[in-house]
């Protein structure tokens, strides 16, 4: 977390200072509208987009 700024506070007191969190993203490739191998990126008027992230964490 770039822009957290200890105004909240977690669990066991800790507060959200300057990168203590991340955030998972889901995104497109890197570039992806200028290289043709790649899945595109564009959605037509009309089209659905769906997408699903699993993230499975341990300890």
């Amino acid at each position: 977390g770039n822009f957290m700024q200890s105004k909240n506070k977690f669990k066991g007191g800790t507060t959200d200072d300057f990168r203590s969190a991340f955030c998972l993203e889901t995104q497109h490739y890197p570039d992806s509208p200028n290289q043709p191998s790649f899945p595109s990126t564009i959605l037509d008027p009309g089209k659905v987009y769906k997408t699903s992230s699993i993230y499975k964490f341990s300890k």
